[in-house]
C-alpha cells in the first residue's frame, strides 16, 4: 500500500475518470532517468520495496503506484474496468500530473502485461522498456484459449503452467482466495495468523512457495491451486521472506479482497480490450525501443524458455539477463535487479 509503505514520498490521485490511483514517487535528479515500476499479483507497491529508495538514492526517479484492484487505489468490481488499454490511459495520466514527460517503463508479473499495452497505447511516453519474469505479449483481437495453453505446456514440459487461471476465472475464486487468508480484523487492523502460528496460511504458501519447484505441482495443473487452497496445505515461508513482510502482504490483499486483483486474468480471459486490439496495425505492435527482459531460470510458470522465444518476434532492441532464482525476481534478488536497472538505466538515459 502507497500511502502506508512509502509515507513521505505518496500521494493519492483523482483522475479524469473519478478513479483514485495511490502511489510513490520520489523525482529524478537530472540528468537521471524516471523508471515507472509497475507490480503484478496479488501485491501493491510494497513489491518494489527493495527498489524504491535504492534508485532515488542513486538520483534515478521513481513512480510505483499501487495498480487497480489493489492497496490504496480503486478496486471497482466490474471486470470490464480493468480493461489494459483503460488502465494504460491511467498511466498516462499519472504521468502527466506528475510533469513526467517519459519513463523507462519497468513490469513484473502482470505489470509486464500492462507494460505491453502502455507501450503499444502510449509509446510517447517511454524512452525504454524492462520486462521481469513475463515478457512482451502484443495486445491481441483474440481472447486468452486457456486450454489450447495448458495443452500446449503440459506437451512441452510435462505440466501445465496456467491451469490456476480456470479457477482464477470463476467467480467464486475471491470468496476461496479470502476465506484461506488467515487475517482477522482486530480494533480495524488486520491481524495475520503468522503472529499465533509460524506457518503461513495456504494462500500465502500457494503465492510464495518454500521452493520454486512447488508451482509444477501445486499451481501449473489444472485444478491443483484450488486443491492446495481448500484443503488448507501450507509450507515454511522462503528464505528470502520475512513473516513480517508475509504479514504485510496479507494486510494489503486483505484491505480489499481478491476480487480486483482476480479481475485482471478476467480481464485477458474473456477479452475486454480484443475490440480495441483490432484497431491496432501489425506494425505498431512492434517494438522499437531498448528493451531488456530479465528472466530466472527457476520459474516454472511464466518460463524464461517461453518469454525469450516470444520477445525475439516482436523486440528490434532485445537483451537478455538470466538470474539465478525463481519468480519473484525484485524480492529475492533485489541487489542483483538494482544493479541491472541502474546500468541499463544509465545507459539509455
Amino acid at each position: 500500500m502507497a500511502l502506508s509503505c512509502f509515507p513521505h514520498i505518496s500521494k493519492l490521485v483523482e483522475l479524469g475518470d473519478g478513479t483514485h490511483y495511490a502511489y510513490a514517487y520520489a523525482a529524478a535528479s537530472a540528468p537521471k532517468p524516471t523508471f515507472l515500476l509497475l507490480h503484478g499479483f496479488p501485491s501493491a507497491s510494497y513489491d518494489w520495496r527493495h527498489q524504491v529508495h535504492a534508485l532515488a538514492a542513486k538520483g534515478f526517479g521513481v513512480l510505483a503506484p499501487d495498480l487497480l484492484g489493489y492497496g490504496d487505489t480503486d478496486s471497482p468490481a466490474a471486470v470490464e474496468a480493468y480493461s489494459f488499454k483503460r488502465m494504460s490511459g491511467h498511466l498516462a495520466e499519472i504521468l502527466a500530473k506528475e510533469g513526467i514527460r517519459k519513463v523507462i517503463g519497468v513490469g513484473h508479473d502482470w505489470g509486464s502485461g500492462l507494460l505491453s499495452n502502455f507501450c503499444v497505447w502510449h509509446a510517447e511516453c517511454l524512452t525504454a522498456l524492462i520486462f521481469i519474469s513475463v515478457g512482451y505479449n502484443e495486445p491481441s483481437d483474440v481472447a486468452v484459449d486457456l486450454d489450447a495453453v495448458n495443452a500446449m505446456t503440459k506437451q512441452a514440459f510435462g505440466y501445465s503452467t496456467f491451469g490456476y487461471w480456470k479457477l482464477f476465472n470463476t467467480e467464486e475464486a475471491a470468496k476461496l482466495l479470502e476465506s484461506h487468508v488467515c487475517a482477522l480484523p482486530v480494533n480495524d487492523k488486520l491481524v495475520a495468523d503468522t503472529d499465533i502460528n509460524p506457518q503461513p496460511e495456504s494462500v500465502t504458501s500457494l503465492v510464495y512457495p518454500t521452493e520454486p519447484e512447488a508451482w509444477k505441482t501445486n499451481l501449473g495443473p489444472v485444478g491443483a491451486a484450488e486443491a492446495w487452497v481448500s484443503s488448507d496445505q501450507t509450507s515454511s515461508l522462503p528464505a528470502w521472506l520475512s513473516a513480517e513482510e508475509a504479514t504485510t502482504h496479507k494486510e494489503i490483499l486483505g484491505k480489499k479482497g481478491y476480487t480486483g486483483p482476480l479481475n485482471w486474468y478476467k480481464s485477458a480471459i474473456r477479452g475486454i480490450d480484443c475490440a480495441a486490439n483490432a484497431s491496432l496495425s501489425e506494425e505498431r505492435k512492434h517494438i522499437d525501443l531498448p528493451t531488456l527482459l530479465i528472466v530466472s531460470d527457476r520459474d516454472y510458470i511464466t518460463r524464461a524458455d517461453m518469454q525469450k522465444d516470444r520477445m525475439v518476434k516482436w523486440v528490434k532492441q532485445l537483451r537478455v539477463e538470466e538470474l539465478n532464482c525463481g519468480h519473484w525476481v525484485p524480492l529475492e534478488q533485489p541487489e542483483k535487479l538494482n544493479q541491472l536497472l541502474e546500468g541499463f538505466g544509465n545507459e539509455v538515459a
